[in-house]
């Protein structure tokens, strides 16, 4: 088979690949064989600007499909053919846990960041993290990711989520209605935008501690301005967690 091939990279003046890139179509078919292996798209990533600029718009898009479909459809279904924050970051999202470190946005405890091999997200689950006036917003938040036995912070929980069309959100409306300040120094660490705190807004309803099996006085969470969500809280243990998911 012969396969065509772009002898120049039309990005950088300085990319090694001289030969010439292999066209889109095999690259994808070749990744479509690898079921859009996340780590096999990273690396390609870092060849060069011209790889880096397909997965980006081909590659991390068919990841996402493959790896959450119907939550995909969903994010997309206002007719829109991109998702806010780009596909790398959404992708990202689905696979990755950005822990703290002590100083970050969870100022006491040091976590490492670490790659999730599977993590539900529930849409369903996501109304608990909204205000009963913002329910009409649509939110996937995914399970919390558990990092037992942190010393005086217990069980610590990371949680992580997506808003759909965020900019035209009830909760960013009334982000921007209450005038809270955006982080001074941190940013999120899936698109690198940059974070409002729900906990400085009051706009954490006890709902949510209900739905993770968290302590009430223990959960915070950040929305970016392209609506991706991290958080963070200690989780109770399990005979009253099953109590709280009762009460709720």
């Amino acid at each position: 088979m012969i396969l065509t091939k772009q002898y120049r990279c039309i990005h950088s003046l300085s990319c090694q690949c001289t030969k010439g890139h292999l066209s889109e179509d095999v690259i994808f078919l070749v990744f479509q064989q690898l079921n859009w292996n996340p780590k096999f798209i990273a690396t390609l990533s870092c060849v060069c600007k011209w790889f880096d600029d397909l997965a980006k718009r081909v590659l991390w898009k068919e990841f996402c499909r493959t790896r959450a479909p119907k939550m995909m459809r969903d994010l997309q279904s206002n007719g829109s053919h991109s998702v806010d924050g780009n596909w790398r970051a959404l992708g990202k999202l689905l696979i990755y846990c950005s822990g703290c470190t002590k100083g970050g946005l969870f100022n006491n405890i040091n976590i490492p960041d670490h790659f999730v091999y599977r993590t539900r997200f529930s849409r369903t689950s996501g109304k608990s993290f909204l205000l009963p006036q913002c329910r009409t917003d649509v939110l996937y938040v995914s399970d919390p990711c558990e990092h037992l036995d942190q010393g005086d912070e217990g069980d610590v929980g990371f949680f992580r989520g997506i808003f759909k069309s965020f900019s035209l959100s009830k909760v960013r409306k009334m982000l921007i209605k209450r005038k809270v300040q955006l982080h001074p120094t941190e940013v999120c660490p899936y698109c690198k935008a940059k974070l409002w705190s729900m906990q400085q807004a009051e706009m954490i309803p006890q709902s949510a501690s209900c739905r993770l099996g968290a302590y009430d006085d223990c959960i915070e969470y950040y929305v970016c301005l392209n609506g991706h969500m991290l958080g963070i809280c200690t989780l109770l243990p399990l005979s009253d967690s099953e109590e709280a998911s009762e009460l709720e």
